[in-house]
């Protein structure tokens, strides 16, 4: 009968390892003053080495692109797409547009140019008809790829529409107030839009750069627990508070020992959007540079407007200096 070989314990190296903290960024990010979320929530994170065509995504960008940009683009590719075939219809001949009249003085260009726009828009007003094999051929080709780009631009249009993205705007600094007989560390939020989002969720990470005995240098990541983690709704602003007690990674921080280990502070929140019924996510980070220390926040609630419960969002920033416990 074979022996039995007795297991083995896991190494307190392993253990740790297993139970390390870790966002998705690792551990050998260890460049300093730079952050790992930016200040509109996308991650500051640059593929380099990849392919054209993996790197590319144009419906995933068209989504989410703001609407100046986004009518910038339809606009210009509308615009482009048109004078290519313009172009073709005059290397095709002029004369194969039945229709052009010198009564408008106008260019054979543009007559050109409008009759790929009514072509490619399927309107066809009847003015100018192709002539000839060559004509009527792009002519056709140009209303095919019409159809297909109107209903590219009719999921466009519906994706953007039915995407929930919440405009949740945060306090400029996130400070370090006195909190009961002990300080704290806040930020405060407002959803500026008028759709509700429930059942918020938070939750705050330090990262922050720490020196093994070697010397050598890696990027650790410490959960911050909240005086208040969930909200089921939320009308008004909210102060989120992270006590600093003696169990706190913040215990014994100092305005310098956070500098040098260019702490960061991720903000994660889920929510859900109660007009679309769709869990949606904001991400933040505030740097050691906009930490402020002895300072609190000053009420955002407007007492002139009688019988409504009023909130003055401009005065999200608005802070006062305060004296810390010690």
């Amino acid at each position: 009968m074979a022996k039995k070989i007795p297991s083995r314990s896991k190494s307190s190296m392993l253990t740790q390892e297993e139970n390390r903290k870790d966002l998705g960024f690792g551990t050998k990010i260890t460049s300093e003053r730079v952050r790992l979320i930016n200040k509109d929530g996308t991650f500051n994170v640059r593929r380099v080495g990849d392919s054209f065509l993996n790197s590319v995504n144009w419906y995933h960008r068209l989504i989410i692109l703001g609407w100046r940009k986004f009518f910038g683009i339809i606009f210009l590719f509308y615009f482009l797409l048109n004078i290519v075939f313009a172009c073709l219809y005059l290397f095709i001949g002029i004369e194969y547009l039945e229709g052009i009249s010198n009564e408008h003085q106008q260019p054979a260009f543009w007559e050109a140019f409008f009759f790929s726009a009514q072509t490619l828009t399927t309107v066809g007003y009847g003015r100018i008809s192709p002539t000839g094999f060559w004509a009527n051929s792009v002519a056709g080709l140009e209303a095919l790829i019409g159809l297909l780009l109107i209903a590219l631009a009719t999921g466009l249009f519906y994706g953007r529409f039915s995407r929930s993205v919440p405009r949740i705007r945060f306090s400029k600094n996130i400070v370090v107030a006195p909190y009961l007989d002990i300080n704290g560390l806040m930020f405060r939020i407002i959803h500026e839009r008028d759709n509700e989002l429930i059942d918020l969720d938070v939750e705050m990470t330090l990262s922050c750069l720490d020196t093994l005995p070697s010397g050598a240098k890696i990027r650790k990541y410490y959960p911050l627990d909240l005086e208040r983690d969930h909200v089921n709704f939320f009308p008004l602003n909210w102060t989120l508070v992270h006590p600093i007690t003696e169990d706190s990674p913040l215990a014994n921080a100092t305005e310098k020992s956070l500098a040098d280990a260019d702490a960061e502070f991720l903000i994660m929140i889920r929510a859900i959007d109660e007009t679309f019924m769709q869990q949606v996510h904001v991400r933040f980070s505030y740097h050691y540079e906009e930490l402020l220390w002895g300072a609190k926040f000053e009420p955002m609630f407007d007492t002139s407007v009688q019988g409504d419960i009023a909130v003055r969002v401009s005065d999200i920033d608005r802070y006062q200096p305060a004296s810390l416990n010690t």
